[in-house]
C-alpha cells in the first residue's frame, strides 16, 4: 500500500487535476488505516512543506483520526487548534474547543492518584 505521506503530496499536486477525485479517494482510504504515528509524520511532513498547499478538509481529517486514536493526547489537540486557526475564523469556535480539551487532559494528567 502506498505511504501516507505520499499520498498527502498527491492530492496536494493534483487538486486541478482530472484525476483529484481518484487521489483524494486513495489518501482517504490510506489516512482511514493509518496508525497515529503514520499520521503525525504526514502532519510533520505537510506542516514543514506544504502548509498553505495542502487542503483543508485533510489536514481537518488527519487530526481528528489522530485525536480519536489517542484520546489523551493534548498535543494533538493542541496542535489541531493551532492549524484551526490558521485558516480563518469559520474554525475557532471548533479550536477552542480543542483548547479546553487540551487543558482539562494535562489538568487530569496532573491530579494526584490516591489509591481507595
Amino acid at each position: 500500500m502506498r505511504s501516507l505521506i505520499q499520498a498527502g503530496i498527491e492530492v496536494i499536486h493534483s487538486q486541478d487535476d482530472l484525476e483529484s477525485a481518484d487521489r483524494e479517494h486513495r489518501f482517504i482510504e490510506i489516512l482511514t488505516f493509518s496508525s497515529f504515528d503514520e499520521i503525525v509524520d504526514l502532519l510533520d511532513q505537510i506542516d514543514a512543506r506544504y502548509w498553505t498547499e495542502f487542503p483543508v478538509w485533510a489536514r481537518n481529517l488527519a487530526y481528528r483520526l489522530a485525536s480519536l486514536l489517542e484520546p489523551q493526547n493534548a498535543e494533538i489537540r493542541e496542535r489541531a487548534a493551532m492549524g484551526l486557526r490558521s485558516f480563518g475564523p469559520d474554525w475557532d469556535g471548533e479550536a477552542n474547543r480543542l483548547d479546553t480539551e487540551a487543558v482539562a487532559l494535562r489538568r487530569k494528567h496532573r491530579e494526584p492518584h490516591y489509591a481507595h
